[in-house]
């Protein structure tokens, strides 16, 4: 797996300042920039900035903190992570990123997801009843529109078009897109049909159970016809120099998230022990460099993945433990895995 991608993703979680008090949302996303060139300069493959529309993210529009971030780096993928579609307008997603794409000479992607939260719904007018089809046919858009020649399209979501040319246009003539997926074998069989990359969402329970999706994936995409590329996965998770350190500092705010999720979704609170037994074999990657590698690295080598994406920014957690946990990832884990996957 020499060939092993390694991204950072974040939703511009509102950290911490040095005295404990929560930053402001701008002071937030500055913070996600200033942490994506750090991520460009140590080597690391991947940026992807997601979408939420709740107050304790400061990210609400990918595409713009990407072009921000486009402008003060070189070499690093600039991705969402992911664009809920299903609430967006496909011409216009396929506008922005298409900008991006020319602002970075070529480095944007696209990851589609439905979205776990469901706030971009109402925000924009649309009816969760229609859930299941805003995504079905905006994503038939568009990967129409991902051919860059005009396109005649007709759906009972939005507008029909004819014979419709949209701009700008790539230079390279295709912009990178994946489906971000969290578990739905629909969502998997979906993907495979359009020949599109399939990034998986697991964030929760052990990795393993994840490698049903992946050959359903290679299958479907066998049985369509289509191309089946290599998959991705991105899970949660903190480094820091000690075990110990990165999980002192990165349980109160898991646990915040947690449970206020768990709230929506009438889940118990979530217990200590629950934590630990999810750092030891579920899919939080958290603790020292050595120990996160060895782990990353049995990951990707039991799903047979292409790339790894960590989501480093879990809640308000300290800016500044971010930015090392940054430094970690590019200097020590990624070098480390590469060494272990190597033999």
């Amino acid at each position: 797996m020499s060939d092993l991608q390694f991204g950072l993703d974040t939703f511009g979680d509102v950290p911490e300042d040095d005295s404990g008090a929560l930053v402001s949302h701008a002071a937030a996303i500055r913070q996600v920039v200033d942490e994506a060139v750090l991520a460009d300069e140590l080597g690391v493959d991947v940026i992807a900035v997601g979408e939420h529309h709740r107050p304790e993210y400061s990210v609400s529009t990918p595409e713009t903190v990407l072009a921000g971030i486009a402008t003060r780096t070189t070499r690093i993928r600039l991705a969402s992570g992911v664009t809920v579609l299903s609430s967006d307008d496909p011409v216009r997603v396929f506008q922005r990123f298409a900008t991006v794409d020319a602002m970075s000479h070529g480095r944007a992607e696209v990851i589609l997801g439905r979205g776990s939260f469901t706030e971009s719904f109402p925000l924009f007018g649309y009816d969760l009843r229609d859930y299941d089809v805003l995504f079905e046919e905006k994503i038939e858009l568009f990967v129409k529109l991902l051919d860059e020649k005009p396109v005649t399209w007709s759906g009972t979501m939005r507008a029909p078009l004819q014979d419709a040319d949209v701009f700008p246009k790539t230079e390279s003539g295709r912009l990178t897109t994946w489906v971000g997926v969290g578990g739905s074998p629909q969502s998997v069989i979906r993907t495979a049909h359009y020949g599109l990359p399939l990034m998986l969402a697991i964030i929760g329970g052990r990795p393993d159970r994840f490698a049903q999706y992946i050959d359903l994936y290679r299958r479907a995409a066998e049985q369509f016809g289509t191309t089946a590329h290599p998959v991705g996965m991105h899970s949660p998770g903190f480094i820091a120099d000690t075990d110990e350190e990165a999980k002192e500092v990165f349980w109160p705010r898991f646990r915040v998230i947690r449970d206020r999720i768990g709230a929506l979704r009438g889940w118990p609170p979530i217990r200590r022990q629950e934590f630990d037994a999810e750092v030891e074999h579920g899919s939080l990657y958290i603790g020292s460099p050595e120990t996160v590698a060895r782990k990353i690295a049995g990951a990707v080598t039991r799903l047979g993945v292409g790339r790894f994406d960590l989501i480093y920014s879990n809640g308000s957690l300290p800016a500044s433990a971010r930015t090392r946990a940054v430094e970690l990832y590019g200097t020590k884990v990624i070098p480390m895995v590469r060494d272990i996957l190597a033999g």
